[in-house]
């Protein structure tokens, strides 16, 4: 897994490019929708990005899980300057078991750290763990449903993610790299795995009523060309499920 501790700072500001608002943002709190009252566990949770938003749309509880140190660090002096309530917790989201479970567990970008099959159901299995009966797991994810693209593709959303064949094969890594505004680069690494392979794995971890959500783009952006190379090979996708 890439070293989040290395580019912390770096991942927290890509959290603020557009495509995250318009797109992302847009089609994870479409899948989440009315949370009022609800008790959340955010696994993989960063900087806290998502973590402090549930809490603003209404979930009575949010923890926020991630292996990072330096993540925690930055989500937890979030809180400090903002509080809202939120409790971060440095753990690996593999291996991680809440005091109590929760209504949601959402990942948005967890599951394709998985390198094999094994690793994806195991993570399937750790988010389950986590939710009551009834419960929903959510998020968002690196889309199956590659096409094959050019590396400068997605440069002018902020990035641009590059693989070694014409299309990948099951756990073939994925490189996402972020140019900055000084010239630098940050990057990290993602695995692919096929459509039916993680529809397979949610079934062996136990959920039922597995679906994809394709990624919308929020009413203020629609009209605006500079989005349809995004929307006509969205990298992203969305997931739901049921336990």
């Amino acid at each position: 897994m890439t070293d989040y501790d290395l580019i912390a700072g770096r991942y927290r500001d890509s959290k603020r490019l557009p495509f995250r608002d318009h797109i992302e943002r847009y089609t994870l709190l479409g899948i989440l929708g009315d949370v009022k009252g609800a008790r959340i566990l955010d696994m993989a949770c960063g900087d806290g990005f998502y973590t402090r938003l549930l809490k603003k749309a209404g979930a009575v509880a949010v923890t926020g899980v991630d292996i990072s140190a330096k993540m925690i660090d930055l989500a937890e002096e979030n809180e400090r300057r903002q509080p809202l309530g939120c409790t971060y917790i440095r753990a690996d989201a593999s291996n991680f078991v809440p005091a109590e479970p929760v209504d949601i567990v959402v990942a948005a970008y967890l599951l394709n750290y998985a390198k094999t099959r094994e690793e994806l159901v195991w993570l399937c299995r750790a988010c389950r763990n986590g939710l009551l009966p009834g419960g929903r797991f959510l998020g968002m994810n690196d889309s199956p449903f590659i096409q094959p693209t050019k590396p400068e593709e997605y440069i002018k959303y902020g990035f641009y993610r590059t693989w070694e064949k014409t299309l990948p094969d099951e756990g073939d890594p994925i490189l996402y790299t972020f140019p900055a505004a000084d010239g630098t680069t940050f990057s990290f690494t993602n695995y692919y795995h096929s459509a039916n392979t993680y529809e397979a794995a949610f079934r062996e971890a136990g959920f039922r009523d597995f679906r994809w959500v394709m990624v919308s783009l929020d009413p203020s952006q629609r009209g605006d060309p500079f989005w349809d190379g995004y929307m006509q090979n969205s990298p992203i996708v969305g997931f739901s499920a049921l336990l």
